[in-house]
């Protein structure tokens, strides 16, 4: 988990305080999940499903693996920034842990 640490570490303070929450809730809801550097970001691997946390040069992004993942989120907070798969926080962007709850899991359980 050093390298965890590391790139987290890496992340500028505004960035690294929202993301550090999205990895604390990851590992609270699958404490037995697999955490690696895939594609140099944090990724988190269940028996079903992956999650990952990626830092860009002007957001910080989570993806997972398809727009399904996502839409739920989406529907709660359409203004947020995304790609196929992936939502994208700005300085600015507030993250709703509610939502981001339930794109983890659907991403984790494959759902």
């Amino acid at each position: 988990m050093e390298d965890i640490q590391q790139y987290f570490e890496q992340m500028q303070e505004d960035r690294k305080a929202k993301a550090l929450v999205v990895h604390d809730l990851v590992l609270a809801l699958y404490p037995e999940c697999t955490v690696s550097m895939k594609y140099k970001m944090p990724t988190y691997e269940s028996t079903e499903g992956w999650f990952s946390i990626g830092n860009q040069k002007n957001y910080w992004s989570v993806y997972t693996c398809s727009m399904d993942k996502i839409d739920g989120y989406l529907s709660r907070n359409p203004d947020t920034k995304h790609g196929k798969g992936c939502l994208n926080f700005r300085k600015r962007d507030e993250v709703d842990l509610e939502g981001m709850k339930q794109v983890i899991q659907h991403a984790m359980d494959g759902k």
